[in-house]
């Protein structure tokens, strides 16, 4: 997840750039990212949206980091937290694309690879959380059995 988060915060800093004119011309392979980026819904509450996916992607990739760190490994809070804020993003990204596609009419292969690395990354972490919640439950039921056999008890 961190790697993805990492590409996600490249991909959005250039797009960005170019949104505060720092880069002249989008490398795309077609003029529909320059359409999409200088459409009205390039901006949301002032200002561009490849910032906010820089930010995103920025809480992403720490909260991937957190997640190897031991204090943090045996408790759900930050699995459900990743969960919450791949999904929120993946529901922005598929507004973004049906705005592209049926408001702007143009498609740009930036924010569509932006858009398969969200999906990506709501993708692993449900599936982390799944992971998690099927140890738990292995471990309760260890328990539970360990608990009950008497010849596992000490003493």
């Amino acid at each position: 997840m961190a790697l993805i988060a990492l590409i996600g915060v490249f991909v959005s800093l250039y797009l960005t750039l170019f949104k505060l004119g720092y880069i002249g011309t989008l490398a795309c392979g077609s003029g529909s990212c320059e359409t999409v980026q200088l459409s009205k819904w390039g901006d949301f509450l002032g200002l561009p949206v490849a910032a906010w996916g820089v930010g995103y992607y920025a809480i992403v990739l720490v909260l991937a980091f957190a997640g190897v760190q031991e204090r943090f490994a045996q408790g759900t809070r930050l699995t459900s937290t990743l969960v919450l804020v791949t999904g929120a993003g993946l529901l922005y990204s598929l507004w973004l694309t049906y705005l592209e596609l049926f408001v702007i009419h143009a498609l740009c292969r930036w924010c569509l690879g932006s858009a398969a690395m969200t999906l990506v990354l709501f993708g692993l972490a449900v599936w982390d959380a799944r992971a998690e919640r099927r140890a738990q439950s292995a471990e309760r039921r260890g328990v539970e059995r360990g608990s009950a056999d008497p010849s596992l008890r000490s003493g």
